[in-house]
């Protein structure tokens, strides 16, 4: 970085003779020439008493002579009055001024006395100075902080306004400053993984500066590490062609040598660290373990086993090793205990995953990589949808990092081998009820029984060295009829440890007496039911009923609300039993005020209520108590986003009430915290008498749909619901389960099954006289007619949108379709009612007071207004449509909003503009589908050819190019023109 500017002496260290006011006034030259007086602004005259300020600020306190100022002011032909003139601009400025500040010595003047950084030029100096250390000592997190804060003190063009040679030559000097500082900062965004963020800042950059080489070469990485090696090298095809033409020169070898390693794919040019969250770092050493048990006990050849694996990895290889044996022979527990054995090892942290493999529903290996690289700093935003570019990133974000990562409870190798780091000095911990012999490399363990004495030992860690000692056989006799299983073992343990007035004669009797199918504790899950049936056998009647309740619902946990909801109790009460029942070992504590079952448990729990919860309705009532829960919560937090819309008004009736919440964020926080629960519920519910509720828990959580995390379990139970919906023969149902999954295809960009799905929602609500999908089926239509280019179809299916929502009473309904109508008139080319439609849409939306709907209206006037060539008003419009989409968490419309942003730009011939906001929409990740995404390359390559790009913009329009033709889109004729040979942008 290099040092910049001096920091004047005298404005450093105030002179002794300094008037104590002086320490009040600030100067600004990076940008106009500005002065304060604390808060207050003071006039710096004209022009030319501007320029003479600033000359004398930026003399680093030293005396200006006349004959210098002069110079400073008009070069080589000053005018006749030009000592005359100086001597009254110093004067003026003096007077505005507070006492000697501006003080006459030697014929001449100087500024003296000011505070320490009163001139922002100062201040961004040590503010670098600052990044550079922070940089130095290996806090890059810091040191770019710090140095934005510098950045941030130029304020559009440097001494703005001011004239003559001297002037000119600070705005030449203090703006390569700038960009020095610029690409420092950009260097270390780079060293901290956040490529995907500078491709568009290094894009507007190189479009101002576009023989500067050291910006081509990080927007060529930056470009590589975001997976756009074609546009990296295109990008080297666009400055070798401008270099010659402009300048006669080749590029600099260190620009050929990167070229050379992007087409060589070399592996160090993968990014050397983790994503950096802005504003505030995210957790990037996790530490997900969980506590181990304090009465380990045993399996020392397993630990010394499992031990020198992981000692294997101490940067030399990355170390897999997988655990397996049957339900309860405590293949989890060896794990945890080994994992923190080697915590020292692993100095970058562990990570943690119930992969819930013995399960139902198995966690999906791409829902875990996003938990993964949350874990490890990732941005949201910076992470990707597929599963194959997530495991790619999680395998970059962990290169040159030594983590332990613990798979615990794995269906098979297919959902391990995503999950596993890539790199050395890096391990893998798993366990699984089956051999992972599929996983290639992997040091396989099979974990057997405890030894009699092992599971001796850990029966006496827990009762009691002195309850065992006179009664060794009895204890002998336990762990016998345990099967040495460590969980039958543990479980038996801790009813004799609760129940001081037994001895271990007492328990081996009942033992004997109670479980005459011992054997069974041999043979694979039977020896884990018997096992739990010791636990269950001892509760009291009402943790017997919450046991078998809670075992019913689905999901990978469950909320402390929503198992009240279960057991009819109130939440004190239901709490205290579900502590009760984690004591037991039954249940654990997932996290404060969250629980859930051992898979093998659950199953169990499900066995036991169906044999003993009696009357047999009480399951299903159990449940309907649940989706009411969930239905009547979802409901609440869409009216909170959605006020006066009335959809909420057609939904199902629920007994059981939802939770209330303070705040939008709140609600929004709920959804996406039980988004996981809530899909199970629907899937559980959909094949029984829940099944319309568990529709309408789709329509109510429809913001789901547009997450990326949970897009795919949105899509899994929203077909769950059609299907179901239809064998059931409720067209009802089945007209809702298809709007539900007409607005995911949307999402998806998938627009012809979008429009099957929409096509038979509308014939279905027609039968069903069913005014929810009577309205919103048409207006979907619609919205997918307008990217089918069938305009006449859209209109025709929006007017009844219209006609519909209008007649249910819903002004949102209508304002929505009356906006999406204005995209139809638009592409119609009747651009005066498309401006008026979108306005019409706005005023509702202003009337009912609805953010997050006004920002839907913004956007679709802004697009009107882009047609219409009203650019400045679009430009205004979509820019406060963005910032309401952001406060509503809305990844996916910022990522469209910054697309259309882009579109005004370019319109505007702002192309350097235009190519960042392309830029910040793929960089988004939210902007919809893969055909949203082709859409954004075809501007993003428009931009980038009117920037002298041609390479890189044909590389953008390739790609896009491929992604129509797999869809099958019209926008690939389109492409294809922009790449013919003759084609202009």
């Amino acid at each position: 970085m290099d040092a910049g500017p001096r920091v004047p002496e005298q404005q450093r260290h105030p002179g002794s003779g300094a008037e104590p006011a002086a320490l009040s006034l600030r100067f600004s030259v990076l940008g106009p020439v500005r002065a304060w007086r604390g808060e207050e602004p003071l006039s710096t005259g004209s022009p030319q008493q501007r320029a003479l300020l600033a000359a004398l600020l930026l003399r680093e306190g030293r005396t200006a002579t006349a004959a210098e100022l002069i110079d400073a002011l008009w070069g080589a032909e000053p005018p006749s009055q030009a000592l005359a003139a100086v001597r009254t601009y110093a004067s003026r400025l003096r007077k505005a001024l507070d006492p000697g500040v501006l003080v006459s010595e030697s014929g001449g003047y100087a500024v003296r006395g000011l505070r320490e950084s009163a001139l922002d030029l100062a201040h961004a100096q040590v503010l670098a100075a600052e990044a550079e250390k922070a940089r130095g000592g290996g806090d890059l997190r810091q040191a770019r902080e710090v140095l934005n804060r510098a950045l941030a003190l130029w304020d559009g063009e440097v001494l703005a306004g001011v004239p003559g040679p001297y002037a000119e030559a600070q705005r030449v000097r203090l703006e390569e400053w700038r960009l020095q500082l610029l690409e420092t900062r950009l260097e270390m965004d780079l060293d901290q993984g956040c490529h995907a963020e500078a491709v568009s800042e290094l894009t507007a950059l190189t479009a101002a500066h576009p023989l500067r080489e050291r910006l081509r070469e990080l927007l060529m990485l930056a470009l590589y590490r975001s997976g756009r090696q074609a546009e990296a090298l295109a990008a080297y095809a666009d400055t070798r062609r401008l270099l010659a033409d402009e300048l006669g020169v080749d590029p600099r070898p260190g620009l050929r040598e990167l070229q050379q390693r992007i087409l060589r794919a070399d592996p160090s040019l993968a990014e050397p660290s983790v994503p950096a969250v802005e504003p505030a770092p995210a957790p990037v050493r996790p530490a997900q373990l969980p506590a181990q048990v304090p009465d380990f006990t045993g399996r020392a050849a397993f630990v010394a086993e499992l031990g020198e694996v992981l000692a294997s990895a101490d940067g030399r290889v990355m170390a897999v090793s997988a655990l397996a044996g049957i339900g309860g022979v405590g293949k989890t527990t060896l794990a945890v205990h080994v994992a923190h054995q080697a915590r020292s090892a692993f100095p970058d942290g562990q990570l943690y995953v119930d992969l819930q493999g013995a399960g139902p529903r198995a966690a999906e290996p791409e829902t875990v990589l996003g938990s993964f690289l949350r874990a490890l700093g990732t941005p949201d935003s910076a992470i990707p949808d597929s599963l194959e570019e997530r495991s790619a990133l999680y395998r970059s974000v962990l290169d040159g990092r030594r983590v332990l990562v613990l798979l615990d409870n794995a269906r098979d190798a297919a959902q391990v081998r995503p999950l596993l780091p890539g790199t050395e000095g890096c391990a893998a911990l798993v366990t699984s009820r089956v051999r992972m012999v599929g996983l290639a490399g992997a040091r396989l363990v099979d974990l057997d029984v405890m030894s009699p004495e092992e599971a001796l030992s850990l029966f006496t860690k827990i009762v009691g060295a002195w309850r065992v000692a006179s009664e060794r056989e009895a204890a002998l006799d336990v762990v016998a009829a345990c099967g040495f299983l460590p969980l039958a073992i543990r479980i038996a343990a801790s009813r004799l440890a609760a129940r001081r007035t037994w001895t271990v004669s007492v328990l081996a009797a009942k033992l004997a007496d109670e479980r005459r199918r011992l054997d069974e504790l041999q043979a694979g899950d039977l020896a884990v039911k018997a096992t739990f049936e010791l636990g269950y056998g001892q509760l009291e009647p009402a943790q017997a009923r919450a046991f078998r309740l809670l075992g019913l619902a689905d999901g990978p946990d469950i909320s402390l609300a929503a198992a009240a909801a279960v057991l009819d109790l109130p939440a004190e009460d239901t709490e205290d039993l579900l502590e009760s029942l984690v004591d037991t070992s039954l249940l654990e504590s997932a996290a404060p005020g969250r629980y859930r079952f051992h898979d093998l448990v659950r199953l169990y729990a499900r066995a036991c209520a169906e044999r003993d919860e009696l009357p047999p309705g009480e399951r299903t009532d159990a449940l309907s108590r649940l989706l009411d829960f969930y239905l009547a919560t979802a409901a609440g937090v869409y009216a909170i986003e959605r006020p006066g819309d009335r959809l909420v008004d057609h939904l199902e009736r629920t007994s059981y009430p939802g939770l209330a919440f303070a705040s939008r964020h709140a609600a929004q926080d709920w959804l996406y915290a039980e988004a996981h629960c809530v899909m199970a519920c629907v899937r559980q519910s959909v094949d029984g008498p829940g099944l319309r509720r568990a529709v309408d828990l789709l329509w109510a959580s429809k913001d789901l749909a547009e997450s990326g995390a949970n897009a795919r379990a949105y899509e899994v139970a929203a077909r769950a619901a059609r299907d179901a919906a239809h064998a059931a023969g409720d067209v009802r149902a089945e007209g809702r389960a298809r709007t539900a999954l007409t607005n995911v295809h949307l999402v998806g960009g998938r627009f012809g099954e979008a429009d099957q799905e929409a096509r038979l929602a509308m014939e279905l609500a027609a039968d069903a006289h069913d005014p929810l999908p009577s309205c919103c089926a048409p207006n979907d239509r619609g919205i997918i007619a307008i990217y089918q280019n069938r305009h006449a179809d859209g209109e025709r299916y929006l007017e009844q949108a219209i006609e519909n929502f209008r007649a249910d009473g819903n002004d949102v309904g209508e304002a929505s379709a009356r906006c999406n109508l204005s995209r139809i008139h638009l592409a119609m080319g009747r651009t005066a009612s498309a401006i008026e439609l979108a306005q019409q849409g706005i005023d509702i939306y202003d009337r009912m007071g609805l953010t997050l709907r006004l920002a839907n209206g913004r956007y679709a006037l802004g697009i009107a207004l882009t047609e219409a060539g009203q650019l400045a008003e679009a430009l205004g419009q979509l820019t406060a449509a963005l910032a309401l989409f952001h406060e509503n968490r809305q990844p996916l419309w910022e990522g469209v909003t910054h697309f259309r942003i882009a579109e005004v730009h370019l319109a505007g011939r702002r192309f350097g503009l235009a190519a960042r906001h392309a830029e910040q929409a793929i960089a988004l990740r939210g902007i919809g589908g893969e055909w949203r995404r082709g859409t954004v390359l075809t501007v993003l390559g428009k931009a980038l050819s009117r920037l002298g790009q041609p390479d890189r913009a044909s590389a953008c329009w390739g790609e896009a190019l491929s992604i129509f033709e797999q869809l099958g889109s019209p926008e690939a004729d389109e492409v294809r023109g922009l790449l013919a040979p003759t084609a202009v942008a």
